[in-house]
This record gives structure tokens, C-alpha cells and sequence, in this order.
């Protein structure tokens, strides 16, 4: 176990580069040939397991974990497939994932976690408060109630008809690739959140000359992990829930963004808004029937990664829900 955790790319130059955040790291096997990457806060009270979306690893959580430490004890597991965790050819089905989970909870030896996920942790999360509801405390769901269930086939019609400048992002120039701090940089510009840096490391391959590689990940990983099209009955979670929703931007303040002056485009625009609220309230009404009981908080205008565009909030919401479990 060290502290702080070194990058994957810096591992025998650590002068270059460490990791800020104040974490230990360990490593724990989940089954032959494979170890999982778990980073440990540390902090007092309930253990808080951190699980990451496609294509992050716990890593995404530094600074936002260390703030939930006056609260609990905090933990950020990465899956398998990602960062400094094994990449075996197989084993990405939601149940081998959430089986991950349990052997790192039960080597850590957790009692009753809170359990958070991000986006497609969200299908651990309901595996969890469905088939191991004895195993945890209490969910989390930072914008992550998207499953099987919903059904995109108006929202991907009208999305179709987007401006290509609001459906494709702009791309990096070599300049934006120098340094990871100069690709945070970008990523800061185009999409409005600042991912630590250390993400980025354990997500890029480091180039000979400090510049941003390819991505560590082979894509047969995130592949598998959405291949399942899982559906969830949440009413069947029995465990109490925390649910974080984010909504867009309004139409009027896309359009003012992206300088939209076409009225067609304005319509399309306000078709895709209009869909997607539909959508989301529709997930909101699939969870508030939880047998655990629900609470939701529904963020407008907040990124997808609303744990960094909605810091403060999230912390004090998951503060008063730990507060409420018994």
C-alpha cells in the first residue's frame, strides 16, 4: 500500500509527476489473474464505496471523495478493464461486475457500505439494492438511472438532425495533446468539468515526449460492458436511495451557446430538450418506487458528471443521507 498513488505512466519516474490526491492504493483479487485497483480515502463513519462510469476509473472521484471523509470512511474501486486494474478478455457482464464489487467489499471486510455510482455504475447499483440489499446500506445514483428500460428511438431521430457543431466536438490540435495539464485544459473548455489530471493518466498512455497517447483501454472492454442492455425493476431495491438527475441546459441558453440563428434548427433544438426531459422523468418515476424509498434531487442545467459541475450540492446531500441511514 502507498500513499498518494503514482500514475501508471510515471511508475519508474517519479519525479515527473504525482498523484495530489490523498489517497492510499491497494490492489485485490477478485478471481484468478485478476486484481482490482481500489483507492482508499480514508475518513470516519459508514464505509462509501465510489464507482466510476464507462471509460473512468476511481480516479475521476479525487478532491470530490476527500470531501466526503467527515462522513464516511470513502473507498473508489476501478473496474476491471480500467486504469491500473486487470484487462481480462472477459468477465464485463453486469453480474461479474457487481460479484467484482462484493469480493472487494468482503476483503476490505465492509460493513452495511453506502454504495455511489456514476452514470453506468448505476447497473451495479440496482444489482446490488435488488439481489444484495443485505450487503449495503443505501445507494447513490449520480446521473445514473439510464438503463435497458429506456427507449431512445425518438430521441436518436430528432438528435440526427442537430447542427453537426452541437453533435460532434471540436478537435484537439497538437497543442491541446502537449501536456496532460493542456488536455485537461481542453476538456475543461468543451465540456465544462475538470477532471483531475491523474484520470487522464491512468486513461491515456503517456508519449516519450509528455504528450498524450492513445487511450489504455482496447475497445472490446466498453463494448462488452454495453452489450447487455440490462432492464431493472426498481421497485424491487429494498434499501433506501439518493438519486441525482441532471437535465440540459435550457434550449434558449444552447441556442445562445452555439449560435443558432437558423429557426429550423432552433425547433430541433427544442425537440431534443423536450425529449430528453421526457425521457429523464420517466426514470425518475421508475425510482420512486423503490421499496427503500427514494429521494431525488433534479439538477437543471448541470453536466453529466454532476458530482464535479454540482460539487457542493451532491457533497451535501450525500452528507445528509448517510445521516439517515441506520
Amino acid at each position: 500500500m502507498f500513499a498518494g498513488g503514482i500514475s501508471a505512466s510515471h511508475a519508474q519516474d517519479s519525479t515527473v509527476w504525482h498523484d495530489p490526491s490523498n489517497h492510499q492504493t491497494r490492489f485485490i483479487s477478485v478471481e484468478k489473474g485478476v486484481s482490482l485497483e481500489v483507492l482508499d480515502w480514508g475518513g470516519t463513519g459508514r464505509p462509501l464505496v465510489l464507482l466510476a462510469g464507462l471509460g473512468f476509473t476511481a480516479h475521476v472521484f479525487d478532491g470530490f471523495a476527500e470531501k466526503l471523509t467527515p462522513s464516511y470512511h470513502v473507498y473508489g474501486i476501478t473496474r476491471r478493464g480500467y486504469g491500473a486494474s486487470s484487462r481480462p478478455p472477459s468477465g464485463y457482464t453486469e453480474d461479474r461486475l457487481t460479484d467484482d464489487d462484493l469480493v472487494v467489499f468482503d476483503a476490505l471486510k465492509l460493513v452495511g457500505p453506502v454504495v455511489a455510482g456514476h452514470s453506468v455504475a448505476g447497473n451495479e447499483l440496482s444489482q446490488l439494492g435488488i439481489h444484495h440489499a443485505d450487503r449495503i446500506a443505501g445507494l447513490v445514483y449520480l446521473d445514473a438511472l439510464n438503463d435497458g428500460s429506456d427507449d431512445y428511438t425518438d430521441y436518436d431521430a430528432v438528435t440526427s438532425k442537430l447542427p453537426d457543431s452541437m453533435r460532434r466536438p471540436p478537435p484537439t490540435s497538437p497543442s491541446d495533446l502537449k501536456t496532460f495539464a493542456s488536455y485537461r485544459d481542453w476538456r475543461m473548455r468543451n465540456e465544462g468539468i475538470a477532471i483531475p489530471e491523474a484520470e487522464l493518466r491512468f486513461d491515456f498512455a503517456r508519449n516519450p515526449d509528455g504528450s498524450v497517447g492513445a487511450r489504455l483501454t482496447p475497445p472490446f472492454v466498453p463494448q462488452a460492458i454495453m452489450a447487455g442492455d440490462y432492464k431493472h425493476d426498481y421497485s424491487q431495491i429494498r434499501v433506501p436511495v439518493l438519486a441525482f438527475v441532471g437535465f440540459p441546459e435550457s434550449p434558449q441558453e444552447q441556442i445562445r451557446k452555439n449560435n443558432i440563428s437558423d429557426p429550423a434548427e432552433r425547433i430541433i433544438v427544442e425537440a431534443v430538450f423536450g425529449t430528453y426531459v421526457g425521457m429523464t422523468k420517466n426514470r425518475i418515476a421508475r425510482i420512486e418506487k423503490a421499496a427503500g424509498g427514494a429521494h431525488v434531487v433534479e439538477m437543471w442545467g448541470a453536466n453529466h458528471f454532476v458530482f464535479l459541475s454540482n460539487e457542493a450540492e451532491v457533497i451535501r446531500e450525500m452528507h445528509t443521507f448517510g445521516a439517515t441511514l441506520k
